[in-house]
């Protein structure tokens, strides 16, 4: 069986065997990805420190689904691509001036 067979029968198992095959694939791999669920204390002190940023200025945040339907947004991906175009553009304008100017 093909590793593409594989992908497209793993979401017609069940619950119990997509439980199996992850047993089995932790086996296979060994357990050093999975970790005990702690935290490090950098990892602690990051999310402190952001929380505390959220709590003295919440206007530079934005909900996670707020975030998520920005970035997903077709017209957010259209006028990331066209700034980035322009920019691109200017960039190359300007370089063109300063090769071909005086």
């Amino acid at each position: 069986m093909s590793k593409t067979e594989i992908l497209t029968e793993l979401p017609k198992l069940t619950p119990e065997e997509r439980q199996e095959v992850r047993e089995l694939l932790a086996e296979i791999d060994g357990t050093d990805w999975l970790d005990d669920g702690e935290l490090t204390d950098e990892e602690k002190a990051l999310i402190d420190t952001r929380l505390e940023e959220c709590e003295s200025n919440p206007s530079s945040f934005v909900p996670w689904d707020e975030a998520k339907a920005r970035i997903s947004a077709p017209r957010y991906c259209r006028a990331a691509l066209v700034a980035r175009s322009v920019r691109a553009l200017a960039t190359i304008s300007l370089i063109s001036f300063i090769r071909v100017g005086p």
